[in-house]
């Protein structure tokens, strides 16, 4: 089940807010969720609550070995490393390595043909942020298993993020407030996250498709160029739209996430970016991978290396295949590139940063094709039609005008306007002119909520199609 279908919206979401407001219980307000969570998982992948609720289990008891007392806690805490790694090692990364190793000469391993668990690797790492961090701090350590399982499980960043670390919700868990204003801005932020994901995400995920679906020889200059800039926006949209749901349905529930975008395509050098696109992965690395490494305390040489050693992984994170490894070192080698020059692409000067911008978006343009390539060889050969004009023909040129269409034309200047903060800064000059002002505003938000609602049940109600990007993770 995803958040941007009708059994969701209409049916599954209804039901356990209207049951979690009639329960005046706070335990039973947990249980409620807890429940429904699981089930929420278990409705598109029976089995797979099974592989879950091992993790919980193993999890939870990790973290009970990470008590004060305990002079084993550092072994423990490795032995969990371990296992949370195993698990996503086995279940997403197995096919991969052995048709790596298989390219060996003389070696032919059959390759395991496993199904990929829905949000494995958003799971896996909260849980292993868990007993990290209670490592690290005795008192994070929760002797009830029943909110560790509601920390894992629950529902709104179980299979897309954002990823959550306990010590920012474990008070949640405990006491949270439900009020009309969370619940209305809540509200407010999960059908703009809808009205993302289904009207924007969705077009531009048509266009993507339909270029990258071709065979490569019938992909002239323009189309490759169309398809390109397509995709980036398909992908942020896709996945910021479900991010945003996310935070959305927390504050209905009263919870508080954090947010995990801001606005990426403003950046100006591909630090910036990185602090703004999926903020809780990035973040997540930084705090367990690139702080123990040693992070910048022990030269210029080693930053580089640990930046590398993260973005290697980042990339083998978003997916099992060298085009993912070669997208998240093309992202390492420009931050290594930018922080040997950092006093130009730091600098706050007009024209660095508009430079910067420019080359932040060209050079992402660029690495997402191979995001979105099935194997690195079809990248190349891809950016190669980019910039070869003789690739330019009739059929190219037809197939391109038959899917621009004018209401295609709309969205996707639509969605280029959206990806920057121009609405937010509007409204906020607005609104800062007086109290009436600030009203107005508000109230033309919340029509225009209501409006983009009705438009996401009209898109519901008139497709089937309704890919989603971060499944495969």
């Amino acid at each position: 089940m995803v958040f941007s279908s009708a059994a969701f919206v209409f049916i599954f979401l209804p039901l356990v807010f209207v049951l979690y407001r009639i329960i005046p219980s706070h335990k039973a307000r947990n249980a409620l969720l807890l429940v429904f969570s699981l089930f929420f998982y278990a409705y598109g992948e029976p089995k797979a609550i099974v592989l879950m609720l091992i993790s919980i289990a193993a999890n939870y008891l990790f973290g009970l070995g990470m008590k004060a007392e305990n002079k084993s806690r550092k072994a423990i805490m490795i032995i969990s490393v371990v296992f949370n790694l195993l698990l996503l090692g086995i279940f997403k990364y197995a096919g991969f390595f052995v048709e790596t190793i298989n390219y060996i000469p003389g070696v032919n391993i059959p390759v395991p043909n496993i199904a990929l668990p829905v949000g494995i690797s958003f799971y896996t790492f909260q849980a292993m942020s868990y007993v990290i961090d209670a490592y690290r701090d005795p008192r994070n350590v929760q002797k009830n298993p029943f909110k560790i399982a509601l920390y894992i499980s629950f529902f709104p960043q179980l299979i897309a993020g954002p990823i959550v670390k306990y010590h920012d919700v474990a008070e949640q868990i405990d006491h949270r407030e439900i009020t009309v204003e969370n619940t209305a801005l809540g509200v407010k932020r999960f059908v703009v996250g809808l009205g993302e994901k289904l009207i924007i995400a969705n077009a531009m995920a048509v266009m993507a498709d339909f270029v990258y679906n071709l065979d490569i020889d019938r992909i002239g200059m323009p189309l490759a160029w169309a398809g390109a800039l397509v995709y980036p926006l398909q992908i942020y949209f896709d996945f910021a739209g479900y991010s945003n749901m996310a935070i959305g349905l927390g504050k209905m529930f009263g919870f508080e996430f954090k947010k995990n975008f801001d606005y990426p395509y403003r950046s100006c050098n591909t630090t910036e970016f990185w602090r703004r696109w999926n903020i809780s992965i990035s973040s997540w690395f930084t705090e367990y991978v690139y702080f123990p490494l040693g992070g910048s305390r022990k030269g210029p040489g080693r930053s580089m290396l640990n930046r590398m050693i993260v973005f290697f992984l980042i990339g083998l994170w978003h997916g099992a295949g060298m085009n993912f490894v070669l997208w998240g070192v093309m992202n390492g080698l420009l931050l290594c590139f930018e922080d040997m020059h950092k006093d130009f692409f730091r600098s706050k000067k007009f024209l660095n940063r508009w430079f910067g911008l420019t080359y932040v978006n060209f050079f992402l343009v660029l690495s997402t094709v191979f995001f979105r390539a099935d194997n690195i060889g079809f990248g190349l050969k891809f950016i190669g039609k980019m910039f070869n004009p003789a690739t330019i023909t009739s059929e190219s040129l037809s197939l391109l005008s038959s899917q621009l269409t004018p209401w295609f034309i709309f969205l996707f200047l639509a969605a280029s306007f959206c990806a920057r903060p121009f609405t937010r800064f509007i409204m906020e000059k607005i609104a800062a002119k007086s109290d009436k002002a600030a009203r107005a505003v508000n109230i033309a938000s919340y029509v225009g909520t209501a409006i983009l609602f009705i438009l996401c049940v009209l898109k519901l109600a008139s497709t089937s199609y309704n890919p989603f990007i971060y499944f495969r993770f």
